[in-house]
């Protein structure tokens, strides 16, 4: 099996670090060759704060993977979120040279890189560029221009925005873990890759995946990204909620939210209690069931009105951008218990539990298909996607030499000087946005050391 055909996604989180390698199959689903998962240690609400433990963490859920699956990890592609990331809307247009040519992959790279350029608050570095829609001489609504004619191409962008040191902390915690770093994702983004349909993103519809230290939100409408944004919440916060009301610790607050939490107070009866062994020859502990769901929904509700205001900002009251296909939750901690009705409850919006089987194969176990893994599939997924749009690239450029050179006849000798010439100039152009990045990226980290 040829190297290029699988992937790997590395969805660095703030309470496991989990490695999954797979390919696509003869039906175009995703078939998954081996997954492996550590406890994070060194990250704290999405974001690194211990590289060396992070190092440790990553370097176990690779060997778990690598031994699974017999292969070798080489690439990979890696999830990024946390509480500095933010996104903005922003227009821009170029004047193409030669208005007799039909629009190409080019002109869109050059457009796409212009934003690039753009000047960002200091130690901010742009992440992802997406186009949502495209104007072509004026002519607006246009989602594919490439093979018409115009002179002006014009396109409003989402530009996610992210702070260059959590970047660059990742970049090395990947690197010292003696893997390649591919490219970087944003994490709502994957997530929303593997759990929603295509539908779903024509009708409007929010993804929230609510992880253990953040809370992402992703926006679709049109079958094209409208808002993203990360809330600095997750399910380590109604964790600690239970340590510090029930005065126990936090391994206990954990099994307890897992096995008998729920959102929902008014579901469990006054007198379901459980018993909690106490410390070393201490007396067990009793908790009231009632008083648990109290405390998680006091918790969850904070989280769901966070979301449901960036929700607002979009403009979800507007008609024009209305949700139609409503909330789709994912991740671990969607999970919870009676969560879909509490978020039914409070945004008033249809909700349903997203999980990544959507683009599965049919054969893959139960825990692949659980929430928690959605990121992780999305972004093998979002790998596999990339390096297929590779070859086709640099098949554009190898039809853009051809017609440089035959446009010249008369410089008959000179053409075996110029194709020298021509060649790496276009393969120039060519690269993706992420190449370049990637590229600077591991100069910077080799100049580190």
């Amino acid at each position: 099996m040829e190297q290029k055909d699988i992937a790997v996604g590395l969805d660095i989180g703030t309470t496991k670090i989990v490695a999954m390698i797979g390919r696509y199959n003869d039906y175009h689903k995703l078939e998954i060759l081996g997954i492996g998962k550590s406890k994070s240690l060194g990250v704290h609400r999405g974001v690194v704060n211990n590289i060396t433990q992070t190092i440790q963490s990553i370097q176990q859920a690779v060997q778990e993977a690598e031994s699974v699956s017999g292969m070798k990890i080489e690439d990979v592609v890696v999830g990024i979120a946390g509480q500095h990331i933010r996104s903005l809307q922003h227009s821009d247009y170029i004047t193409r040279a030669d208005a007799d040519q039909v629009i190409g992959p080019r002109d869109i790279d050059m457009l796409c890189n212009q934003v690039h350029k753009l000047v960002m608050l200091p130690g901010e570095e742009i992440i992802h560029v997406l186009p949502q829609e495209y104007k072509v001489d004026g002519q607006a609504e246009i989602t594919q221009p490439i093979g018409m004619y115009g002179g002006r191409l014009e396109a409003n962008f989402h530009v996610v925005v992210g702070q260059v040191s959590s970047i660059r902390n990742i970049g090395r915690c990947v690197k010292s873990a003696g893997l390649n770093l591919d490219k970087i994702t944003l994490e709502p983004l994957a997530s929303a890759n593997a759990v929603l349909s295509q539908e779903e993103k024509e009708a409007g519809v929010a993804l929230i995946d609510i992880g253990g230290g953040t809370t992402d939100l992703a926006i679709f409408k049109d079958g094209i990204i409208r808002h993203t944004a990360v809330i600095p919440f997750g399910g380590n916060v109604i964790t600690e909620d239970i340590k510090e009301g029930c005065s126990i610790i936090e391994k206990q607050a954990e099994l307890l939210k897992i096995k008998f939490g729920s959102a929902w107070p008014g579901e469990n009866k006054d007198n379901e209690i459980v018993s909690i062994p106490g410390l070393r020859g201490r007396e067990p502990k009793e908790i009231t069931l009632k008083n648990l769901s109290k405390i998680i929904h006091a918790r969850v509700v904070e989280i769901v009105e966070q979301v449901y205001l960036e929700i607002k900002n979009y403009g979800h009251e507007e008609q024009k951008k209305k949700l139609i296909a409503g909330i789709v939750l994912t991740g671990g901690g969607s999970q919870l218990k009676h969560l879909k009705q509490l978020v039914e409850y409070i945004t008033g919006m249809d909700t349903r539990i997203g999980y990544p089987n959507e683009h599965l194969a049919g054969d893959s176990d139960s825990e692949t298909t659980s929430p928690l893994y959605a990121t992780a599939v999305g972004l093998v997924m979002n790998s596999l996607e990339h390096r297929r749009n590779e070859p086709e690239a640099q098949q554009d450029t190898a039809i853009v030499e051809e017609e440089v050179i035959e446009e010249q006849p008369e410089t008959a000798i000179e053409t075996d000087e110029e194709e020298e010439i021509v060649q790496p100039k276009e393969k120039k152009i060519r690269k993706s946005i992420f190449d370049t990045w990637a590229e600077k990226f591991k100069d910077f980290l080799d100049n580190a050391e």
